[in-house]
């Protein structure tokens, strides 16, 4: 019996750091499609701290829920440039951004051609 509290104390406390450790960002990005979505989700999913992302690609937001212990927004946003999108205010790094599929340019850029070939739009 004594065992069996210790267990459900500890799940509960467990539980409740879990909680007061994380915190919530949002970022501003220049994802363009589905394929952008993919590869900024899957790049933060190998991010250190990252517990979960998602993008939404209605108003281009991305949604970061981090350990704050292991991580801070400014090294998320860091990352999302590092992937070629932009950040809030920290502009995409150049040579992943050349790198991206002509579906993923910035409208306007003359790389971006047309999107067709793309898959996920």
């Amino acid at each position: 019996m004594k065992r069996s509290i210790v267990i459900v104390l500890m799940i509960f406390f467990g539980l409740t750091a879990h909680s007061q450790n994380t915190d919530t960002l949002k970022i501003a990005t220049s994802a363009q499609c589905g394929m952008c979505k993919d590869a900024l989700e899957k790049a933060m999913a190998y991010e250190r701290g990252v517990i979960e992302s998602e993008l939404d690609l209605s108003d281009k937001v991305l949604t970061v829920i981090y350990k704050t212990k292991r991580t801070d927004a400014e090294k998320i946003r860091k990352a999302v440039s590092n992937v070629g999108y932009d950040a809030d205010d920290i502009k995409a790094n150049s040579r992943a951004y050349a790198k991206l599929p002509a579906c993923c340019k910035k409208p306007g850029d003359p790389d971006r051609g047309s999107s067709h070939g793309c898959g996920s739009h």
